[in-house]
């Protein structure tokens, strides 16, 4: 059963979904539109991370293309950094806009 999501964690997801593809953003591109990632990192099998650790990915590099996260994440990892480091971008670029 899923939890409900606070205000709190409402507020967080919109900010890192505001940002854009982290991907995109690494290779030049901006205002990719983007959708919520749980990184998976320190995670058990089919287990989720909290609305925190999060990170935002166009539809490409989250579940499409050859190289997304979910397709293969030792390629997108290759090419992006590993969750973490994006996770630490990400809120690197929350608290400069905050």
């Amino acid at each position: 059963m899923a939890k409900t999501k606070t205000k709190a964690e409402k507020h967080h997801l919109s900010k890192v979904a505001a940002l854009g593809c982290i991907a995109c953003r690494t290779i030049g591109y901006s205002d990719t539109p983007a959708e919520i990632h749980h990184i998976r990192t320190g995670m058990g099998m089919s287990q989720r991370n909290d609305n925190y650790h999060v990170i935002p990915l166009c539809v490409r590099h989250h579940r499409h293309d050859k190289n997304a996260i979910h397709q293969s994440k030792a390629n997108f990892e290759r090419d992006f950094g590993t969750e973490l480091e994006l996770l630490e971008m990400v809120n690197q670029l929350i608290k400069v806009a905050a």
